[in-house]
């Protein structure tokens, strides 16, 4: 009965070049796909100043920025007409 069962591993086939493209590639995205998550999560901020002065709180009439007022192109005069009687 020992003779009969088959201990040996099985016989598994080297992977193609396809198959390594395939895995190694699924394996980038995956990673790639982290990296995207983080940098969602953990925003870097935009301003990267060592300076002393950018840990200082700064006053609100400093940060805003007047907006200048865009022409409204939208608004045609609107063209008169006569009133028919």
């Amino acid at each position: 009965m020992a003779a009969e069962l088959d201990f040996s591993p099985p016989e598994i086939p080297e992977p193609t070049f396809m198959e390594n493209v395939l895995r190694y590639g699924l394996f980038f995205g995956a990673i790639f796909q982290l990296l995207c998550v983080l940098a969602i999560i953990l925003p870097v901020s935009k301003s990267q100043k060592t300076d002393s002065d950018s840990f200082e709180p700064k006053n609100s009439e400093t940060v805003k920025k007047p907006k200048a007022t865009a022409p409204q192109i939208s608004k045609k005069p609107k063209k008169e007409t006569k009133k028919k009687r």
